[in-house]
């Protein structure tokens, strides 16, 4: 823990220091998640100096977004509205931390995020999704592989990351289901469709090697790690595999494995799920976050709109369409 003397005020890098171990130790984050926040916390070492935490002010932090609206990233384009927002919010969350443990410095809800507009939800209808799965040649170990893990995503909604960390003992295909642990450590169950089923039981019969991933790489020089087991598909591999069947297919979206998920959640809502299920079974703990889908799936909010606005009825039953001459 930094010092909460009232003569002292701990510096922007101890601070850091205490803080990610607080998000490791007592908050159970990632270490993907502990790399990221130290990456946006160094910007503002990098943009402010090593000064004590009481010193920054609501003027240093607008300075601040300004330096990091103008500020180039790897490909020499300035950085998205969504990347200077994830700045801030490891700021704002770093603030909270001392707030937590009496340090003095600026409320966090000093720091204002960028306004944002999301991006629109990309999904495959049930045509596309037909000839994506139709792509892999199942006649070889490699292409079951790589139909179960379409099959496998488009049934449970999983993200890639959570995908490619399973192990063949994890996943239960006799009851069909499986718990996964996602974002933040939260556990959450998930089902496998009958189809997802079977080709996973055809993929599985065909490995013949003893090694603990689900997924694993059946080509290239690196296949094994030390222990001799062989290595497990990287979410990059994941993400160019489903990209190959995409274009063989046809499809001119762009498709990632996220695209998937967004198909699981979007068939669900189209046919009648409630919004917390589907909040729960993509591990989301935020209902807006799923409310990103409301918009794009709820086939009735048209028919409702034709059947009881009035401007749509022949017969208004006493209510008059709007006639803009009167």
């Amino acid at each position: 823990m930094p010092s909460t003397s009232q003569n002292k005020s701990p510096y922007l890098s101890e601070l850091i220091v205490d803080f990610l171990e607080y998000l490791e130790i007592e908050q159970n984050r990632s270490q993907n998640t502990i790399r990221n926040y130290h990456l946006y916390l160094n910007r503002l070492v990098e943009f402010w100096g090593d000064e004590p935490i009481n010193k920054l002010t609501a003027d240093t932090v607008r300075k601040y977004r300004l330096w990091l609206n103008r500020l180039a990233g790897k490909d020499g384009e300035n950085l998205g509205v969504s990347t200077r927002n994830y700045h801030l919010i490891a700021l704002r969350h770093m603030l909270k931390y001392c707030a937590k443990v009496d340090i003095e410095a600026i409320p966090p809800a000093k720091i204002e995020l960028a306004n944002s507009t999301r991006k629109e939800v990309t999904f495959l209808n049930q045509e596309e999704l037909k000839r994506l799965f139709e792509q892999p040649n199942t006649s070889e170990i490699g292409g079951l592989r790589d139909l179960a893990i379409l099959e496998l995503l488009y049934s449970t909604g999983l993200r890639v990351s959570e995908l490619t960390k399973l192990n063949i003992d994890h996943v239960n295909l006799k009851l069909g289901e499986f718990t996964v642990r996602g974002k933040r450590q939260k556990d959450r169950p998930v089902f496998i469709t009958d189809s997802a089923k079977e080709i996973l039981e055809q993929y599985l019969e065909k490995r013949t090697d003893n090694s603990p991933p689900l997924f694993i790489r059946l080509a290239g020089t690196k296949r094994v790690d030390t222990s001799g087991d062989l290595l497990r598909l990287t979410p990059r591999s994941v993400q160019r595999i489903i990209q190959k069947y995409a274009l063989a297919a046809g499809i001119t979206k762009h498709v990632s494995p996220h695209t998937l998920r967004h198909s699981f959640a979007t068939n669900l809502l189209m046919n009648g799920a409630d919004l917390r299920s589907v909040q729960s079974l993509l591990g989301h703990s935020n209902i807006a976050t799923t409310q990103v889908y409301t918009h794009i799936t709820d086939p009735h909010l048209k028919s409702v709109h034709k059947k009881f606005h009035s401007g749509n009825q022949k017969e208004t039953g006493g209510l008059k369409p709007y006639d803009p001459k009167t």
